[in-house]
C-alpha cells in the first residue's frame, strides 16, 4: 500500500464516521449474541438436568409406596391366615374339631407301609477296603512311585 492509499482510507473514515460506530455497534452485537448462545446452552443443560433429578425423585416415591403397600399387604396376608382367625373362619364354615372317634380308616388291598430304611442298618451296605476299587484306595505318592517305576522299565 502507498501514502495515497492510506491517505485516502483515513479520508474515507473521516467523511463518513458512522462506519467506525456501525464496526463498533457489529462487534457488541456479535458479543452480545454469542453470550445469548452460552447463556442459552447453559440453561438448556441446567435445565435438563434439573428434569432428570426430578424424575428420579418421582421414581424413589413411587418405589417407596410400592414397598409400602406391599409390605401392608403383607402384614394383612400375615393377619387373615393367622391359627386362631382360621380356625373362627372354619367355625363359621361348619368345621369342628376332629375327635379320635371320629376318624374313618379305609384297607387299600395290596398297600403296605413302606418301612424307613435309615433305621435299618443291616440294609445298608458296609464299605470296606476290600469293596472299594483299588484306584481310590492308592495314595498320591503311591501313584507317582508307580508311574516313575512303569516309565523307567519302559526305558530299559
Amino acid at each position: 500500500m502507498n501514502i495515497q492509499n492510506v491517505n485516502h482510507l483515513v479520508h474515507a473514515y473521516k467523511v463518513a464516521p458512522w462506519r467506525v460506530q456501525r464496526q463498533w455497534i457489529g462487534a457488541a452485537l456479535l458479543a452480545v449474541v454469542a453470550l445469548v448462545m452460552v447463556a442459552t446452552l447453559y440453561l438448556d443443560v441446567t435445565s435438563q438436568a434439573a428434569i432428570a433429578g426430578r424424575e428420579i425423585q418421582v421414581l424413589t416415591a413411587q418405589i417407596a409406596e410400592g414397598q409400602r403397600i406391599s409390605a401392608d399387604l403383607q402384614t394383612q396376608l400375615a393377619s387373615l391366615t393367622s391359627a386362631s382367625v382360621m380356625e373362627q373362619r372354619a367355625l363359621d364354615l361348619g368345621f369342628r374339631p376332629m375327635k379320635s372317634s371320629d376318624a374313618e380308616y379305609l384297607v387299600v388291598p395290596g398297600y403296605y407301609e413302606p418301612k424307613p430304611e435309615i433305621l435299618s442298618s443291616a440294609s445298608r451296605p458296609q464299605l470296606s477296603a476290600l469293596t472299594i476299587p483299588p484306584e481310590y484306595n492308592e495314595s498320591l505318592l503311591d501313584w507317582v512311585d508307580e508311574k516313575i517305576a512303569t516309565s523307567s522299565r519302559g526305558r530299559k
